[in-house]
């Protein structure tokens, strides 16, 4: 009943092209990743409890008040990273409304409804770090899940591309596809060991001497080892996987997301480099962060790309064209 009344009302927006949907699903993938990297400002900044409440501000405020205790700094940048909540939450509710207007296929349709639950989630996660005091656990869950979210977004795109009344056809053989699943579990282990160092590391999101944050107690060397090394081994499985793929051949879009793909983690590696030697100075933090989000974007776009879904006359064609 909710659902048909539901569709009555998108029914009432204009028809979105192709081109709109895009454009939506692109800003959802900006958002997702943005919103990474203001929540890295916000650590580095100490503006963690600028906001010392959730989901009001201050006790009986939504908005900041002033206060003796929490610098109006971290006030504005904490509220402003709240802010940047609604943009996500817009961007999800405008590519579920342009993917149902459009009926596309209920895959599309899914991958657009986990965005607005995902945003949700994330939201709780959020609420439960702030009343948790920046426990350093729940600050590590708020960033994974945000690149997850960057993962289901870019799969959202690539299916929004493809026509619904397709085929899927396979680029490339099987255990290559494999390999790549075992690239994203390495990078998977590279996103966690990064979460760990940051939680034994100096940027705690709180500095004030009333709020103790709880750190990871462990020795951070080796933490920093383990971060490097699982990234080593994702970069040696991405080298692996192009010289396979050349040797069996690809289509030009896998060519150009991987090149891309191999650039960015050699960029986050040199960058990881740079705040090892130099003590973590808080601007490469946010870098950093914004690095790990490109290259979950870059991996889950080169994931997409090994299986399309094609029209059946363009994929007999495609055969043909890769068979010579």
């Amino acid at each position: 009943m909710l659902s048909r009344a539901f569709l009555r009302l998108v029914d009432l927006l204009p028809l979105p092209s192709l081109r709109v949907q895009r454009i939506v699903a692109l800003a959802v993938i900006l958002s997702q990743a943005g919103i990474s990297v203001t929540g890295a400002i916000v650590r580095v900044t100490s503006s963690g409890l600028g906001c010392p409440t959730w989901p009001q501000c201050f006790p009986g405020s939504f908005t900041p008040v002033a206060h003796a205790e929490v610098p109006v700094l971290h006030q504005v940048v904490e509220f402003s990273n709240r802010l940047l909540t609604f943009a996500v939450t817009l961007c999800a509710a405008l590519v579920v409304l342009a993917v149902v207007r459009a009926r596309r296929r209920r895959e599309v349709i899914v991958y657009a409804w986990l965005m607005p639950g995902g945003t949700v989630v994330q939201a709780v996660i959020g609420g439960i770090t702030v009343r948790t005091g920046l426990l350093w656990w729940t600050v590590a869950v708020h960033l994974l899940a945000s690149m997850v979210m960057v993962w289901l977004a870019v799969q959202l795109f690539a299916k929004i591309g493809e026509p619904d009344d397709g085929v899927e056809v396979t680029q490339v053989p099987a255990p290559l596809r494999w390999l790549t699943v075992l690239g994203a579990l390495a990078l998977s282990g590279t996103l966690v060991a990064g979460t760990l160092v940051t939680g034994a590391g100096p940027h705690a999101g709180d500095k004030s001497i009333e709020r103790q944050v709880t750190r990871l107690e462990v020795e951070i060397v080796p933490l920093v080892h383990l971060h490097a090394d699982l990234l080593i081994a994702y970069l040696a499985l991405l080298v692996g996987l192009a010289f396979a793929l050349v040797a069996v051949g690809m289509t030009p879009a896998i060519r150009n997301r991987l090149v891309v793909l191999i650039a960015l983690v050699c960029a986050q590696g040199l960058v990881g480099v740079v705040q090892y030697f130099t003590d973590v100075p808080a601007a490469l933090v946010a870098v950093h962060v914004g690095g790990a989000a490109a290259c979950t974007a870059a991996t889950a776009a080169l994931w997409a790309s090994l299986r399309s879904r094609e029209k059946v006359g363009a994929t007999a064609d495609a055969t043909v064209a890769h068979a010579s």
